[in-house]
């Protein structure tokens, strides 16, 4: 299997972001970018496409040269993914990530042969294709079915990343169902939104339920053995300290493990992007 034409952020500026993403070159919105460009016009003027948001919480895009490909390869962080320009401006994956998925990795290596682990709000399945290729048995769960089927293609197209279950469920449904069945896992990855709507219509807010989220978590690992949990988040107005003392509240007894800081993205000039927070911990 061979591998994608890779993706890089070229620029950034303006709150937008250059991005070569394979064959495509993209402008997104990048609300942390408020500085001006790097590069010059000429290299922004170049882009096939450009994705604006408008007021109903979605967007446009706008391709020069011809209609919008459906869909195309990329290679990033280590893996083959499936982009696709979708109406939120999103293209099915989240480059800041890929330094979390070495983590992943590295932290599985450490681990008893066969680790069991459970990726939460795992959307197209980055984290779940990297701890799975990195011998992890991975429980892979999301709401959408829709998203799902994007994350079964993306396991298509990388090698080594067959030991996944996946599951279409609300997360915290199934994390109180399997607490209830004393399911232990060895590793747990979240990245739970800012706000959303059960399907009974009941309200999350990230603030209001991360503490009880994360003790559901605690119940689910498997804290007598080797045990790691990553918590990312992309909520305006949340520090990664912030994030990293919720994590050290509710595992107290490895809380000097726990560290955060910011999920950034390099750029050709080797200026960094940033583009969300995370915290985690490793125990072993």
């Amino acid at each position: 299997m061979s591998q994608a034409p890779s993706y890089s952020i070229l620029d950034s500026g303006n709150c937008r972001k250059l991005e070569q993403a394979g064959a495509y070159r993209l402008i997104r919105p990048a609300l942390n970018a408020f500085w001006k460009p790097s590069q010059r016009d000429s290299e922004w003027n170049g882009a096939d496409a450009i994705f604006e948001r408008n007021s109903t919480g979605g967007g446009v895009w706008t391709w020069k040269n011809g209609p919008a490909p459906a869909e195309w390869n990329v290679s990033w962080g280590g893996i083959n993914l499936l982009a696709k320009p979708t109406n939120f401006g999103h293209l099915g994956f989240f480059p800041e990530q890929a330094p979390n998925w070495k983590w992943l990795r590295e932290s599985i290596s450490k681990m008893p042969k066969g680790a069991s682990t459970l990726n939460l709000f795992a959307y197209s399945g980055g984290a779940t294709i990297s701890m799975a290729q990195a011998g992890a048995e991975v429980c892979h769960l999301d709401a959408s079915k829709g998203i799902i089927d994007w994350a079964k293609r993306n396991q298509d197209l990388n090698r080594g990343s067959e030991r996944i279950r996946w599951i279409c469920d609300d997360a915290m449904k199934f994390v109180s169902r399997e607490v209830r069945r004393g399911r232990k896992y060895n590793g747990i990855v979240l990245d739970p939104p800012s706000f959303g709507r059960g399907a009974q219509g009941q309200v999350w807010k990230i603030e209001d339920g991360i503490g009880e989220l994360l003790q559901s978590c605690r119940e689910l690992l498997d804290l007598s053995n080797p045990h790691f949990i990553l918590l990312s988040c992309h909520s305006q107005g949340i520090s990664c300290l912030s994030l990293a003392r919720c994590l050290a509240e509710t595992f107290k007894e490895s809380a000097r493990s726990v560290e955060g800081g910011e999920m950034i993205v390099p750029e050709r000039s080797g200026n960094l992007l940033p583009a969300g927070i995370y915290a985690r911990l490793l125990s072993v």
